[in-house]
């Protein structure tokens, strides 16, 4: 069989199963790990591209996939932003350029997934350039086994690759991280920005933008006792500079490099949250001003870096503050902190955390407790909006007791989804007899190359025998129909409600987050409330699973109320 590979100056392979259609149409993909303003990779990519689908007959058009400042050892193909966009609409086009293997992937499982899915998808993947030259490999045929052992090869070597600039990127940095003013890359510390170091290299220097905000917050913090000016909270700064528009820390680089602000942060299990900008929070500005990189040490992993005599090794010949401001804030701070890994710390085993939401602003609540020392005569726990600790302003923050809003979401779970059966899904694997088709014909291909060289009749016939096995074994493969892999839902006998029963606090949260409830909280109303105005409230089940089935429970208990009452 015609292998689907080629090298310059070849036409590609055709084969006889394979219909002659149209001209191909390829997107030229492009990827960077390290984005400066001084780099040509980008113009040389797409040259190399064009250059290749020009010579195979493949129209590149204006379809492009340009992943700039992305790391192929980080991100799979399919994770990248415009690639993965490309690989989404797979009947768009029928050939991928890349200017070379490493352009593509940089380990064997990336390269395994994307030969997968070039094989399901009857795709071309080119390589422009290579040790090799050109390299073709037409997934157009399935059961070319040729192309799939040659994007083996290639996968290690450039997980080989990879692994070798690693380790070299890993001891250089180590070297440097001990080198006094030596600044090793990458993105520095807020209130620092990269200049260049007499003799070679970089350090790191004063940001004058970061600075004035650094002086900013601290004034804010500390106050000033001699004229009767308090220092505001960290919550309260968080919120000044919001309003004030002024990008937080990790926008601030963004902005400096002219990329686009914000991106991915946490969320829920399974969950990705983007966000267009970073707010600044009341955490992240005490993390900076909690930092030895304000007195211009190194650090690593939140711990200084020292030298050989445990001295600090010092980042810039310009550090932010001596450390007799330093410590000031720490003592600052230090008044004001609160013990947040009290073993019985109660807002641990909150029942709604994650759940209970401000109807104004959307933030989420939080439970807050009334210290011994506080001034106010109320013990109630309540549950507050918590706009106000991540750096944003609420109109109108709604509170509710904790005692209200714990038995009202209780309530409505269990009058939604109580009475449904727990249930396990389990998946059945189905049977693809293509990958033992490809084995069996790669074995086959090299039995046939063996043909003629047996001197005696023994050995002809045994060959023979083993011709003839291999083919029936295709033939017999052939027959065989491929089995989708289906799932099977399980009852387990146990309704949500007997599992609700039996679990503890922390359990039954876990639950309402698994199923993605949302309560959400509109302010009260003046007057005196002794019970829950549930005109305030509203509690949803957002969970897939639960579509339908909640309100169908929901319609068959209004029956049964209805009826009680005739």
């Amino acid at each position: 069989m015609t292998a689907s590979i080629q090298v310059r100056g070849t036409a590609p392979s055709t084969h006889s199963h394979v219909p002659v259609t149209t001209q191909l149409r390829g997107v030229s993909c492009l990827r960077l790990s390290v984005l400066t303003d001084e780099t040509t990779s980008p113009e040389r990519q797409r040259a190399a591209n064009q250059g290749a689908a020009m010579a195979l007959g493949i129209d590149l058009a204006d379809r492009e996939a340009v992943d700039l400042g992305v790391s192929a050892s980080k991100t799979t193909p399919f994770e990248r932003p415009e690639l993965g966009a490309w690989l989404r609409r797979p009947d768009d086009f029928d050939a991928l350029c890349f200017w070379r293997f490493d352009r593509a992937i940089r380990s064997m499982d990336d390269m395994h997934e994307l030969a997968k899915w070039a094989r399901d998808h009857r795709k071309m993947v080119v390589f422009a350039e290579g040790p090799g030259g050109r390299l073709v490999l037409d997934f157009r045929n399935p059961l070319d086994p040729m192309a799939q052992l040659m994007v083996t090869l290639f996968a290690f070597a450039a997980q080989m690759e990879a692994q070798a600039i690693r380790e070299r990127v890993t001891s250089a940095q180590a070297a440097m991280r001990v080198m006094p003013l030596r600044w090793r890359g990458s993105r520095p510390p807020y209130g620092y920005m990269p200049a260049p170091l007499e003799g070679g290299g970089w350090t790191l220097v004063q940001d004058p933008e970061a600075v004035a905000v650094l002086e900013r917050i601290i004034k804010e913090l500390m106050g000033d006792p001699s004229k009767g000016v308090a220092g505001k909270s960290l919550a309260a700064i968080a919120r000044g500079l919001n309003a004030d528009g002024i990008p937080s820390s990790r926008d601030h680089w963004s902005l400096k490099k002219g990329r686009k602000t914000g991106g991915k942060t946490g969320g829920l299990a399974g969950e990705t949250v983007v966000r267009e900008r970073f707010a600044w929070r009341h955490g992240a500005i005490k993390h900076l001003l909690t930092s030895e990189r304000l007195l211009g040490w190194k650090v690593t992993d939140d711990k200084p870096v020292r030298d050989s005599e445990g001295a600090p090794v010092m980042a810039t010949a310009e550090p932010i503050l001596t450390r007799e401001e330093f410590d000031a804030i720490g003592a600052k701070l230090a008044e004001r902190s609160v013990d947040n890994k009290k073993p019985d710390r109660e807002d641990t085993v909150a029942l709604l955390l994650r759940v209970i939401h401000c109807g104004t602003c959307g933030h989420r609540m939080y439970l807050h407790q009334p210290s011994e020392t506080s001034k106010s005569t109320s013990r109630t726990h309540t549950y507050k909006c918590g706009a106000n600790v991540r750096g944003h302003k609420c109109e109108s923050p709604a509170i509710i007791k904790r005692e209200w809003a714990d038995e009202y979401a209780e309530r409505e779970f269990l009058r939604m989804v109580g009475a449904l059966e727990v249930t396990h899904t389990r998946t059945i694997p189905g049977y693809d007899p293509a990958p033992e088709i490809a084995a069996t014909l790669a074995e086959y291909v090299d039995h046939q190359a063996q043909q003629g060289r047996q001197k005696s009749s023994a050995a002809s016939a045994a060959w023979q025998r083993r011709a003839d096995s291999l083919d029936a074994r295709l033939a017999e493969l052939e027959t065989r129909e491929k089995v989708e892999p289906r799932t099977e839902v399980v009852g387990t006998g146990r309704t949500y409600a007997d599992l609700w029963t039996a679990a503890d606090t922390a359990g039954k949260r876990k639950m309402l987050q698994g199923a993605r409830a949302h309560l959400t909280v509109r302010r009260g109303t003046r007057g005196g409330w002794r019970t829950l105005d549930e005109r305030r409230v509203d509690f949803e089940v957002r969970h897939p699973f639960f579509e339908g089935a909640a309100d169908a429970l929901a319609a068959v208990a209004a029956e049964i109320e209805n009826a009680d009452r005739i």
